[in-house]
């Protein structure tokens, strides 16, 4: 089988134009709390509320376990599937 290779521009539209907010509030339907402009989240690594995201920078973070997601990785953490399998969901989503 041969690997799916993406575009490093298509990966970082990806990475980049789709709010990581909408990721998790619409794509992933993730337990989400908004607090004074922030929103909070349910983190997919150690479930703890420690969490924020960062609009300027499209960035989530876990402030308890250290992790740091873009929208692919939000996908891949909280879907369980590959990189490719968390691109194509993007697109999809981006299509919608």
């Amino acid at each position: 089988m041969m690997s799916k290779r993406y575009p490093d521009h298509f990966l970082r539209k990806l990475r980049n134009d789709i709010p990581i907010d909408a990721v998790i509030n619409d794509l992933l339907k993730l337990e989400a709390r908004k607090a004074f402009d922030i929103l909070r989240f349910r983190c997919p690594i150690c479930c703890h509320f420690h969490t924020a995201t960062h609009q300027k920078t499209n960035l989530a973070r876990c402030f308890d376990c250290k992790k740091n997601f873009n929208p692919i990785d939000m996908v891949m953490a909280v879907a369980k599937c590959s990189f490719v399998d968390a691109v194509e969901r993007l697109k999809n989503y981006r299509k919608s």
